[in-house]
């Protein structure tokens, strides 16, 4: 038996709630974690891994695979009928009043993982993950495209209560329910609070992850009264998990929970530094009430993003940074260098600014969220303080901050004889795969990075980062696997990518042995194989856990 088998043999059965999983829905990191360990731990420890979402209004369920779940399973008569079989009501309670939404739900096996859509109308008429879009703009104009929804608690909620009642009717128990981030945060304490409940999972542990810890992403609520009217959480418990005048579905899991953040630097910092102020203390506050936060890096499954597999990833041509064998990687510069020259239609995003066919000037790339905790005023400001013999090509993928967008797009229109610069508004996922594989090098200058994916991808694709040394980013080890600098300033990020300019320009030969290293290193220490096993300890922590509470 092997060690991760053995390390989750007492874990029979998982259940993640997340807002996220790849290929159905996802606006960030969350949704690869969820999906790549989930179908890590069904694959190497034999794991049965449950993982429920909302059913989204950009979602055709039945073009998916989905099909309606059976909540009775044969345990009632038909007498009941189709209503007591398929659906459920839950209280989402206001202050004011008393209230009930009903819920059904959808199921699919994708890759050995059951997958579970909850089914409403608050779900359905959403178009974006965790924004409004243009279209819902359009319909009614004060949804604002790029706001957060107005509802957003209530959705959280909502996704909760759904999981834990499917679990009732479906008469399951998991061993552990893994929580993604502070949308599913809360349910630690339902599960321990709500009538009922608590003797129903007295023997299930909870492990919340937090992906981000950024102000803004706790998913946290001013109203109070409304906090303990929706969840139904008693009083005492509402009232301990105020952070800041705010519930905050972090502190709020912090007595019921094993707790961990996506890689150890991160957990180092919040818990550790000053940087710790851009969460508003979170870290510092549950140090006080004694959690500890675990670090666990995130893993990547490197077939996913193998450019020997050229067709599915839509590549011009295959390549193999491991083997050396890069022909096809300067096609894949080709192709996107020809495809941004100014000619080509896009359905998805908006071109502004063009590159020219120079395959032997260095193309750095960006894909990301335009966005001050990416880095990208940084990035802006760095274009300027190069010198003026720099000679390369800034191709920028991605949408975001109107600001820093037009930002971006005045770079791109502009004139500068040492960096053309090419913005792609928007986002194609097929796209970003060029993007990746035509790049030399990858532009990550966060502010903050719990811990990074897009360097993983990077690096599988031949295009080496260069990152701002901070969070999970200090896995890219400098003139090794990449490049780092550890000032999150505008000159140290210039001088960094003058320094990978010189090498590119006068030592190939070194470039391809950093591209090779960086590739070994992912397939060595940061699979989700070797992933995993962290997780693995924190579910036999949790299990401990329930068993005190």
């Amino acid at each position: 038996m092997s060690r991760a088998k053995q390390k989750g043999s007492a874990i029979r059965s998982l259940w993640m709630v997340s807002r996220e999983y790849d290929g159905l829905a996802g606006a960030g990191g969350v949704k690869d974690v969820c999906r790549q360990l989930a179908e890590a731990l069904v694959v190497e420890v034999g794991m049965e891994v449950t993982v429920i979402l909302p059913r989204y209004g950009f979602m055709d369920a039945g073009k998916l695979g989905f099909s309606p779940l059976v909540l009775t399973n044969g345990r009632q008569p038909d007498i009941c009928g189709d209503r007591s079989r398929r659906d459920c009501v839950l209280a989402m309670d206001y202050p004011d009043r008393e209230r009930r939404e009903t819920v059904s739900f959808l199921e699919q096996r994708r890759k050995g993982v059951r997958v579970i859509l909850v089914e409403t109308a608050r779900f359905a008429e959403k178009l974006g993950v965790y924004t409004y879009t243009a279209q819902e703009e359009a319909a009614e104009s004060w949804k604002k495209k790029g706001s957060g929804h107005y509802d957003y608690f209530a959705m959280n909620i909502l996704l909760q209560k759904a999981a834990l009642a499917v679990m009732i009717h479906l008469d399951e128990r998991p061993d552990v329910i893994h929580c993604h981030d502070g949308h599913a945060a809360t349910l630690a304490a339902l599960m321990r609070e709500l009538p009922g409940q608590r003797h129903y999972f007295s023997r299930t542990g909870a492990v919340v992850t937090i992906h981000n810890a950024g102000i803004g992403y706790h998913q946290e609520i001013a109203d109070i009264p409304f906090a303990r009217a929706v969840t139904g959480l008693p009083a005492s418990v509402i009232e301990d998990g105020v952070l800041e005048q705010r519930f905050d579905p972090f502190v709020a899991a912090s007595g019921y929970a094993v707790m961990n953040t996506v890689s150890e630097n991160y957990a180092r910092e919040l818990q550790e530094t000053k940087n710790d102020a851009r969460t508003g203390w979170l870290g510092h506050h549950l140090l006080k009430r004694g959690v500890r936060l675990a670090g666990v890096t995130n893993g990547i499954n490197p077939e996913d993003f193998n450019p020997e597999q050229a067709d599915r990833l839509g590549l011009k041509a295959p390549f193999n940074p491991r083997t050396g064998e890069m022909t096809g990687k300067r096609l894949c510069k080709e192709d996107i260098l020809s495809a941004c020259s100014g000619k080509t239609r896009w359905q998805n995003v908006e071109q502004v600014g063009s590159l020219q066919m120079e395959g032997d000037v260095p193309l750095f790339t960006f894909i990301g969220r335009m966005s001050a905790q990416k880095g990208v005023d940084i990035l802006s400001a760095s274009l300027d303080l190069l010198p003026p013999e720099a000679r390369l090509q800034l191709l920028v993928l991605g949408s975001g901050d109107p600001k820093l967008e037009d930002a971006v797009s005045k770079l791109a229109a502009g004139v500068d004889e040492r960096c053309r610069v090419c913005y792609l508004k928007g986002y194609d996922p097929l796209l970003a795969n060029r993007i990746y594989a035509a790049g030399d090098f990858f532009l990550i200058p966060s502010l903050y990075e719990p811990c990074g994916l897009t360097d993983y991808i990077a690096q599988l694709m031949g295009n080496l980062p260069i990152v701002h040394l901070v969070g999970g980013l200090v896995k890219v080890q400098d003139g090794k696997t990449g490049f780092g600098y550890a000032e999150h300033s505008a000159m140290a990020l210039a001088s960094t990518m003058e320094r990978a300019m010189s090498i590119f320009a006068h030592d190939r030969k070194r470039i391809r042995s950093m591209q090779r290293t960086a590739v070994e290193r992912i397939y060595t220490h940061h699979t989700w194989k070797q992933a995993m096993a962290g997780y693995l300890d924190l579910y036999g922590q949790a299990r401990i856990m329930s068993c005190r509470s």
